[in-house]
């Protein structure tokens, strides 16, 4: 089982607002997933990023693979 940290897409059209999940990778984007570990929000000035970086680095840890876009948020808020 390939475990991804990846974007699960919320909010309106033409708002998004993202929640950081572990996502098995068969999974679609916005369907099923492990656990939720923060919320991206790229429309406020500057973007919102909230991350529980204890989970993060657990799963991290445990083998999980984030996405290009979360491994730049984690880099950003010093998770990896």
């Amino acid at each position: 089982m390939a475990v991804k940290i990846r974007l699960r897409r919320m909010g309106a059209k033409k708002s998004p607002f993202y929640r950081i999940v572990v996502a098995d990778s068969r999974y679609p984007r916005d369907g099923r997933f492990i656990e939720e570990i923060g919320t991206y929000n790229p429309l406020t000035e500057p973007s919102d990023v909230k991350i529980d970086s204890e989970k993060a680095k657990q799963w991290l840890k445990n083998g999980a693979q984030p996405t290009d876009v979360v491994k730049r948020l984690f880099k950003d808020n010093g998770i990896a």
